[in-house]
């Protein structure tokens, strides 16, 4: 039998049986709470089967030693001879870019943010744009890999890389920054958004969630009008589909094995309603990584630095710039705008700088948008002086009806921004 128990381990010796022998064998330990779904487990023979363990398994594990062994048979404790017949080669440590204590806090904030707000699940992601270190990746419900006897699945996925959805109205950014960039607006225009809360553009119905008439494109999005940003869309056209491409969506990172892609409809397979549906947030699906990676570029100044979660990786090399500095500086403005004009007032830290867009989307249960079921997204981008941060978090489904993501993923933010800015030690 393997992995006795100590109990089991005091009974055998104190039969003290000469021809029953103890094998020690080597097996992990995870000191790092709450981040199971990141690091995996291995199995009994210490095999990767999840997480960075899986998919850095040949790395570790390394290749092994075959020798051939002459001992006194009198004693099963010396050893004459030994002669190596295959050489292997020794398992070879990695880092992970992870903060463990950074990890700790946020997951605590996490895990009792979601229990109150009765969620089914949530995800909280830090990373730092000017190297490209993924810092935080916080899941609930998640499980611990130093306790395998009873599993649940589900608990092992890392959410974060391996699920995506329609985001909604958080896309809205990218495409004000894609607007932005091909001169079809400026921050000031005036839009028509007619007053009401339904219309029809191109003979699409369109909702919104608060009726306002005629504003400045920056209002548009700092009040999230759908109808505003589907007359936007319309100058754009295929345009729009892009720089959703350019900005990463659609594409896989390489980072974690099980990642999922996403997907933007692409413009041969549009519908009358696809250009409308894609300016907030349908149509095109996410991960929270993804997400991450695309904010990142607007935090640094339109250069992509590729996201990594091993420090043993090569330093990534930026790319760009992908967008003009004016463009950059528009998109800011108006994120910033956004939190300290526009309804997410719960994500504001005083004597920091806060741009970001919040999300509300419905669900789909049995092929139908349900309007029971929604998911809550806030990305965002925090400053102080040459700090940086991004940080999204996630919320799926609470038990608290008839709230927006401004009263739930913001003040996640807000919770979590705060452990992470004292951890830090940036004082405003």
């Amino acid at each position: 039998k393997r992995r006795l128990s100590p109990e089991e381990v005091a009974l055998i010796e104190s039969h003290d049986v000469p021809d029953i022998k103890f094998l020690k064998e080597p097996s992990r330990y995870y000191p790092v709470s709450g981040i199971g779904p990141v690091v995996g487990m291995t199995n009994i023979d210490n095999q990767g089967v999840s997480g960075i363990e899986l998919m850095y398994n040949a790395t570790l594990a390394g290749a092994p030693f075959t020798y051939t062994l002459e001992k006194d048979c009198r004693s099963s404790r010396f050893y004459i001879t030994r002669e190596t017949l295959i050489e292997g080669s020794r398992g070879q440590p990695i880092t992970l870019t992870i903060d463990g204590v950074l990890q700790f806090l946020a997951y605590e904030e996490l895990k009792d943010f979601a229990r109150t707000m009765g969620a089914s699940s949530a995800s909280v992601l830090i990373c730092d744009p000017t190297n490209g270190d993924i810092l935080v990746m916080a899941n609930y419900p998640d499980f611990n890999p130093n306790s395998t006897g009873s599993i649940i699945q589900e608990h092992t996925k890392n959410r974060i890389i391996t699920d995506s959805y329609e985001l909604g109205s958080v896309i809205k950014g990218f495409l004000a920054l894609a607007a932005l960039e091909e001169g079809k607006v400026t921050p000031l225009d005036m839009i028509d958004c007619e007053n009401r809360k339904k219309t029809r553009i191109a003979g699409v119905p369109v909702s919104t969630t608060k009726e306002n008439g005629i504003i400045p494109f920056e209002e548009v999005i700092r009040y999230s009008n759908n109808i505003g940003v589907a007359k936007v869309a319309q100058r754009l056209g295929t345009k729009l589909y892009d720089h959703y491409s350019r900005l990463g969506f659609g594409k896989k990172l390489g980072i974690f094995p099980g990642e999922n892609p996403g997907s933007i409809t692409p413009p041969a397979r549009w519908s009358n309603a696809s250009l409308i549906s894609l300016s907030f947030g349908y149509e095109i699906s996410s991960n929270l990584v993804q997400l991450a990676q695309a904010i990142s570029i607007i935090a640094q100044d339109g250069y992509r630095v590729p996201l990594r979660l091993l420090k043993t990786d090569t330093v990534p090399t930026p790319e760009g710039p992908l967008y003009k500095p004016k463009t950059i500086r528009d998109i800011k403005d108006i994120l910033q705008k956004t939190i300290s004009k526009g309804a997410a007032v719960k994500a504001r830290l005083n004597g920091y700088t806060v741009m970001g867009k919040t999300g509300t989307a419905r669900l789909i249960t049995n092929g139908r948008y349900d309007s029971t079921r929604h998911l809550f997204t806030f990305m965002s981008i925090v400053e102080k002086d040459s700090y940086k941060r991004v940080v999204v978090v996630s919320v799926k489904e609470t038990t608290k009806r008839g709230l927006l993501a401004s009263e739930i993923a913001a003040p996640l933010f807000e919770r979590v921004a705060h452990k992470m800015l004292i951890h830090d030690k940036i004082i405003s």
